[in-house]
């Protein structure tokens, strides 16, 4: 067996269960599906496996799955998490024809956390820390939005000052030069198992190339092993891909979400 699919098997039996939605506010089950909602009026839909089902069954899922969400009007967002080594016939057509639409497929991609550590020699005058406080949270998740493109969205940096009053081991790290965020990206350690994420990680386009997307993954990275983890993974663009891959990462599957509005 290869180290790689050694990997996938671990993300498969440890992360794709209750501990890939530790902020849920409920999980409800329609067959191996898992339709979680979350703060801020977003479900999201996710699975183990499906379990050999065919094509029609796995139609009517999605259609079952679609009207739990409409039938709360305060679900305005609806993500169906895809893996591209899963056996699912039919289920892009039944998405589509549900009215969710596909967005970019990212890499996932699992590795040591310790290949992650190295120093990184940062620009002058840009530093490193790790924010807590309402204001440096919602400074942060402002900046990721604008990086991915997205309208500022005062519901993300909710959704992620409700996990911060948890204290359910989330840490937010930024990059910042003269007072103003530069890059960014969480760490979300996941109980009960070897993993933890990193999460959000954006960067000015202006800053890119530098060396500091990957000064911020070694500041998680050296977290994550203080609090015992020794895997990390990560959904991956293009653009960070290639970096996890030069120190260790290996890409084993890739993801695609789906994405339905009201």
């Amino acid at each position: 067996m290869t180290l790689s699919t050694q990997l996938l098997m671990a993300y498969d039996q440890q992360l794709r269960t209750d501990a890939e939605t530790p902020s849920a506010l409920a999980v409800e089950l329609l067959g191996p599906l898992r339709l979680v909602t979350f703060a801020g009026g977003r479900g999201f839909v996710t699975y183990q496996d499906l379990g050999g089902a065919d094509a029609p069954t796995i139609a009517r899922w999605v259609a079952e799955a679609l009207a739990f969400y409409r039938s709360d009007p305060a679900i305005v967002r609806v993500e169906w998490k895809t893996r591209g080594h899963d056996d699912a016939p039919g289920l892009h057509d039944a998405l589509l024809a549900n009215g969710f639409e596909p967005d970019e497929t990212e890499s996932i991609m699992i590795g040591p956390a310790k290949a992650l550590t190295a120093d990184v020699q940062l620009p002058p005058g840009v530093s490193l820390r790790r924010v807590s406080e309402e204001r440096d949270i919602r400074a942060m998740s402002a900046m990721q939005d604008e990086v991915f493109g997205v309208s500022v969205s005062n519901g993300n940096a909710d959704a992620i000052l409700a996990r911060a009053a948890r204290d359910d081991g989330m840490e937010r790290w930024v990059a910042e030069h003269e007072g103003s965020m530069v890059s960014a990206g969480r760490l979300e350690p996941v109980p009960g198992t070897e993993f933890a994420g990193i999460w959000g990680g954006a960067t000015r386009a202006e800053w890119r190339g530098q060396g500091i997307y990957r000064a911020v993954t070694a500041a998680r990275a050296r977290a994550a092993l203080a609090r015992g983890k020794t895997l990390i993974h990560s959904d991956s663009t293009e653009y960070s891909r290639p970096i996890l891959e030069r120190y260790g990462l290996l890409r084993v599957s890739t993801t695609t979400p789906y994405r339905w509005r009201r």
